[in-house]
């Protein structure tokens, strides 16, 4: 039986993704998966006001759900949408990580 190569935390994993997507600040490893959605959600605040088409193109290839984002969009409070955004995005690529590592 093979040793299985140590694999990163998918926390860890997670932001790497969204780093190839979005203009993220490094990390160090052992980061808050809290303080990395905070990250997240303030880039996704300045793509909501400066670039939502870029927004919707991320969003479509995390393959978040067209109705779980328009229900984020519409009912969220105007205050949260970046925070709630963050979050839906956030677990799916977490589900993902580890659907793909399941079966891998």
């Amino acid at each position: 039986m093979e040793d299985k190569k140590e694999l990163t935390p998918v926390p860890q994993a997670a932001f790497e993704l969204f780093q190839k997507e979005v203009e993220l600040p490094e990390t160090v490893s052992g980061t808050s998966e809290e303080t990395y959605i905070q990250m997240l959600a303030k880039a996704i605040g300045v793509m909501l006001n400066r670039d939502f088409e870029r927004l919707l193109q991320i969003c479509y290839r995390i393959d978040l759900g067209e109705g779980k984002l328009k229900k984020i969009l519409n009912e969220s409070d105007p205050e949260w949408v970046a925070d709630d955004l963050a979050k839906a995005l956030w677990e799916r690529q977490k589900q993902k990580i580890e659907t793909r590592r399941k079966y891998s």
